[in-house]
């Protein structure tokens, strides 16, 4: 960006650059002017005033949004509200083809980057050099607020939102708004009813990688080490046990927060919901038995 100095303010075709001195910091020369979103300093006022424009101009993504310092970098993001790049494998949408053919390596198994230290391999040259710093304890990335570090940026950026409770990734199709853009693909599905994920053992369809981990874990495994107190039941988690010994008990401790109705199971409050009040979405929920 270019601006002209008062010198030459008369002379259009004179434009004025901020000279490489006033920003080199290996040199003695004061400069009290500071920036203070990337801490550059400058030695007078005016060059500090032209080098913020740079962080003023920015572009809003108009699905979630979230703001990026280029079109070019806008333009880039779009990709994954219009599902360019979107893996036939699960249905996650990427930003660029590049990205796209990394991620699908994940579903290939093909992980050709090995830790010197611990042997474990990764997809991505990345992937390993942020793995590395578990070995040397690194952890450049700082929160201002409450000191945790992190050893990549973007944990950091993704971390700041539990102090700032922002969340700028919105649903276009209701009003739920999310802080990570993989939750809102996510959240997506209970209106597009897309089920990427297919039990091998029985072809069911799940919406979510865990929905589909749990099914596998509750129907196909023999494994049930909860039993019930009162009759005898065996169940596969913890929260299933609790679930059915409101039967026993007759606890109700999901209440509605319309009415005074209580119900011993969350999904006959969700039902409850939608009846009386017109309160979340007709779909067919995953089950796992």
């Amino acid at each position: 960006m270019e601006f002209e100095t008062e010198a030459d303010s008369t002379d259009k075709s004179q434009p004025f650059e901020i000279k490489t001195e006033d920003i080199t910091e290996h040199d003695d020369k004061p400069r009290q002017y500071l920036c203070t979103v990337c801490d550059k300093r400058f030695m007078q006022k005016r060059h500090l005033d032209v080098h913020t424009r740079i962080h003023e101009i920015t572009y809003s993504c108009s699905e979630c949004e979230k703001t990026f310092p280029s079109q070019k970098a806008l333009s880039k993001h779009k990709n994954i509200h219009t599902g360019k790049y979107k893996c036939t494998e699960c249905g996650r949408c990427c930003q660029s083809s590049r990205d796209l053919a990394r991620h699908r390596q994940s579903h290939s198994g093909e992980k050709p980057f090995e830790c010197s230290v611990c042997s474990k391999r990764f997809i991505t040259a990345r992937h390993l050099v942020v793995h590395s710093r578990i070995h040397s304890g690194e952890k450049p990335y700082k929160c201002h607020m409450c000191d945790k570090a992190f050893s990549q940026s973007g944990d950091l950026n993704r971390h700041m939102r539990v102090h700032t409770g922002e969340k700028p990734y919105k649903c276009r199709m209701c009003d739920k708004a999310f802080s990570e853009s993989g939750d809102l693909n996510t959240h997506m599905r209970v209106h597009t009813g897309d089920k990427p994920y297919k039990c091998s053992l029985c072809n069911k369809c799940f919406s979510t990688s865990s929905y589909l981990r749990s099914h596998k874990r509750h129907v196909h495994s023999n494994r049930r080490p909860y039993h019930c107190p009162y009759c005898g039941k065996m169940f596969a988690t913890t929260s299933h046990l609790k679930r059915h010994v409101h039967i026993h008990t007759g606890a109700k401790p999901y209440s509605c927060r319309h009415c005074s109705e209580c119900f011993g199971r969350p999904d006959q409050l969700k039902t409850h919901l939608l009846k009386s009040h017109n309160e979340g979405t007709w779909l067919v929920c995953n089950t796992y038995e």
